[in-house]
């Protein structure tokens, strides 16, 4: 690209010296044709002003030296009537352009006459032609100084596009330059680097495309780590329901004389709360924000029973949930199940005791505690990711409570509770 640019710059700047230097090289031509003739006409008109008396009088006249300051070095003679070269340099005998002088009918006649250019005028005494002036310069000195003037501006050209190759360089430079680096960075940001960033060249279109790419880079960088994040929240959040059937089953091989169809009924029972979890976290990484509706609280600590029964029963601990008048809220289920089925795996595996689970009204928000008897937890930030990985469960909790205007935080650290708030549902215009 770089390459093309210049030379269509450079194609240009040739065309355009040509089309303007083909009528100047005719023009200048031509000014020295007319520059020549007015060198010669002065230098006859001043010859035949000194020998007009001598030649009136019948004497050979003497031929006066052309001015120093003429710009041609030409010669003058004198021809007589006839024809005859009376003084001076030039043809022994008067050629055509002299003898058209002699009779008079013109003032001025100029003509090639061999390698020469010559101008003759008349001498005339009354209405007596009494000789021809002649004054002649070398077509090589005519030549000499068209070619030089062609010289010089053909020099002038070859400059030009000397200058209009330099100039196309250096715009070339700056224009290619932001093109090439925004190339790469667009390279960059193919194999995975999404930090690359586009230069900015002060040209408005080409500061565009860069705005644009960082644009790109971010929206695409953003997307793949929130994707990320949630494959890797919403990996550790299956592990759950797979820990409770687990369980389940094992508790099953330990009692061999226990009911084998109870076991069964548990087990599809965790298989469908596994399926519900597949479903939500589907839905909710589809949408990161699942339709709202009212909440059905009712059935939500139901199926809160049932997971926590099948968590805490192998480790012979139990589950007690609790009422207290709470209020409605429309927020998606989706998202409050998988916040609670996380509050409640974190009470099984690193807590003891009895788990509580308490509904209540907090003001203008549905309170959900979800409290253990473990031991206290200090000073430590359970939502912090550990390099063992935990926390993670928590860290998405806490980003779907939000997602849904909520809040989900450590409400006491002894014994430890957890308490999500959800914004209660505004009550009907009606009442």
């Amino acid at each position: 690209m770089r390459r093309r640019i210049i030379a269509l710059t450079v194609l240009a700047a040739l065309v355009a010296t040509v089309l303007f230097a083909l009528p100047l090289f005719i023009a200048v031509m031509q000014y020295y044709r007319d520059d020549t003739k007015a060198d010669l006409e002065r230098a006859a008109d001043a010859a035949a002003l000194a020998v007009s008396d001598e030649l009136s009088a019948g004497r050979t006249p003497l031929v006066p030296p052309l001015e120093a300051d003429d710009d041609v070095e030409g010669v003058v003679a004198i021809y007589s009537p006839d024809g005859r070269l009376l003084a001076g340099q030039g043809p022994a005998v008067a050629g055509s352009v002299e003898r058209e002088a002699a009779r008079a009918t013109v003032d001025v006649v100029l003509g090639r006459e061999g390698d020469e250019v010559a101008l003759a005028v008349p001498v005339i005494s009354g209405s007596k032609v009494t000789g021809v002036v002649r004054a002649a310069v070398p077509m090589a000195q005519l030549r000499l100084r068209v070619w030089l003037t062609w010289l010089g501006m053909a020099g002038l050209a070859v400059a030009a596009i000397g200058v209009s190759w330099l100039l196309a360089r250096r715009f070339t430079t700056r224009l290619v330059r932001p093109l090439e680096e925004l190339a790469a960075a667009a390279g960059r940001l193919g194999d995975g680097d999404f930090t690359a960033r586009g230069p900015r060249a002060g040209i408005p279109e080409i500061d565009r495309v860069g705005e644009a790419l960082e644009a790109t880079a971010a929206r695409i960088g953003a997307t793949l780590e929130r994707e990320r994040a949630f494959s890797a929240e919403a990996s550790h959040q299956l592990r759950n329901p797979l820990t409770g059937l687990r369980l389940q089953l094992e508790a099953a091989l330990e009692t061999p004389d226990a009911d084998p169809y109870a076991a069964i009924r548990a087990g599809i029972a965790s298989a469908d709360r596994l399926e519900r979890t597949i479903e939500d976290l589907l839905a909710l990484g589809r949408e990161r924000r699942a339709p709202r509706a009212e909440l059905d609280l009712g059935a939500l600590l139901e199926e809160m029973r049932q997971a926590g029964e099948a968590l805490l029963a192998p480790q012979g601990r139990a589950l007690r949930i609790i009422r207290e008048d709470p209020p409605p809220a429309r927020v998606a289920a989706a998202a409050v199940r998988q916040v609670l089925g996380v509050l409640l795996d974190n009470a099984a595996t690193h807590g003891r005791g009895t788990v509580t689970v308490t509904a209540r009204d907090a003001g203008d928000a549905l309170a959900i505690d979800v409290e253990d008897e473990g031991p206290d937890l200090g000073e430590t930030d359970p939502f912090a990711t550990a390099p063992s990985g935990h926390g993670i469960g928590l860290r998405l909790a806490r980003g779907l409570a939000e997602a849904e205007g909520g809040r989900l935080r450590l409400s006491r650290p002894a014994p430890p509770t957890f308490t999500l708030l959800l914004p209660a549902a505004e009550p009907p215009a009606s009442a």
